[in-house]
């Protein structure tokens, strides 16, 4: 089907069966459905379309649910979208992804597709299915910058890309990098990974003062992962896998427990009051704490039962000798994540044997 095709609402209302939640089922078509990665919004501020990823065409295309007809829209028809890398501006004026060996802005009015920057013959994204091989990119908050990886030879170069001009400067060239992120509040600071080791690192938009923030406790095993933002202050919170989630400071290093449980994908809301997380090794649902109150107790909010593939997860740092190959088919991870109002959480789940958009309404919300 080609861009700009509309498909009638496929919105089912659920009850969760053990929280009580209500749950609104969003697609229902038998083929892969993703929202983007987890510390990446699936809704414009104005919660007027809600952003997924389907494969119902027989290739990955950038699709939306209008919010207020609940029809869903196609809004790409490619045979070559990184399907990870879409970032919706919030705005609500554009799509950002990187598709074949470009940089393309989707103006969501029209549906036209400018190409911003060709990266020439760029392999683009690294093999793999985790990590700095996702191929995620990074949209400062007033959609003015797009950080964009991209894998080259045998590391990976830095792009930072003017929304509005296409200009682009190369920031940084080395070994790894990988899932980026915008401050929330200063479009001049990126947070970005490198290695399994050496892992969080941030990065002025300019390229100068490159340094790492938090290298993993080796004589701990340690197990450093899925990084994040804090909205409101200068912290990048983690997981501390299977243990906690922590935050620490970038300018003093100060380094604190914001909650102690198995914590697997942890996102702030807009604001940074609230955070949410999925589980896993045990399973155990969909949890929402505070960030602030100083290694807060989670609540159960809804239980998506995700098969959550990642054999790798359910024992000790893998990592240690080098990288390992791993199966991890992001698709059938929950990824939680708000809404601009905190009204709901969206999540994907796989429970009824393909990958489903789902989103569970909190403090009596409506559909």
């Amino acid at each position: 089907m080609a861009k700009g095709t509309l498909y009638p609402s496929e919105s089912i209302s659920l009850t969760d069966e053990k929280s009580g939640a209500v749950i609104r089922q969003v697609t229902d078509h038998p083929s892969i459905h993703h929202h983007p990665f987890f510390f990446i919004p699936a809704y414009d501020s104005a919660l007027q379309r809600l952003f997924f990823i389907s494969h119902r065409t027989g290739n990955p295309q950038v699709f939306c649910e209008d919010r207020q007809t609940g029809k869903l829209v196609q809004l790409t028809d490619r045979d070559d979208l990184h399907e990870w890398s879409v970032y919706p501006s919030r705005d609500g004026r554009h799509v950002f992804y990187t598709a074949g060996n470009g940089a393309w802005r989707l103006d969501l009015e029209t549906l036209a597709e400018d190409e911003l920057v060709n990266f020439g013959d760029a392999p683009m994204v690294a093999e793999g299915m985790v990590a700095t091989s996702m191929g995620t990119t990074a949209l400062s908050w007033d959609s003015k910058w797009w950080a964009v990886p991209v894998k080259w030879e045998n590391g990976f170069r830095f792009y930072v890309i003017d929304t509005q001009s296409g200009d682009h400067t190369i920031i940084l060239e080395r070994e790894k990098i990988g899932h980026p992120q915008f401050h929330p509040d200063d479009p001049n600071l990126i947070h970005y990974i490198a290695d399994m080791i050496d892992r969080t690192w941030v990065i002025n938009r300019d390229g100068t003062e490159n340094r790492c923030i938090y290298s993993r406790n080796a004589e701990k095993n340690e197990w450093i992962v899925h990084e994040a933002w804090l909205p409101g202050r200068r912290e990048i919170t983690f997981t501390d896998w299977p243990h906690r989630i922590r935050a620490i400071d970038i300018d003093s290093g100060a380094d604190r427990v914001v909650t102690e449980f198995n914590a697997w994908h942890a996102m702030a809301n807009w604001d940074g009051t609230k955070m949410v997380a999925d589980t896993n090794f045990p399973d155990n649902g969909v949890q929402i704490f505070d960030p602030l109150a100083g290694n807060a107790a989670p609540t159960p909010v809804c239980y998506p039962q995700a098969s959550q593939v990642g054999d790798h997860w359910n024992g000790p740092f893998p990592y240690a000798n080098g990288p390992v190959k791993v199966y991890a088919p992001q698709h059938t991870h929950v990824h939680p994540n708000f809404a601009p109002d905190d009204s709901r959480i969206v999540y994907s789940s796989d429970v009824t044997g393909h990958a489903q958009i789902y989103e569970c309404l909190l403090d009596g919300a409506g559909n």
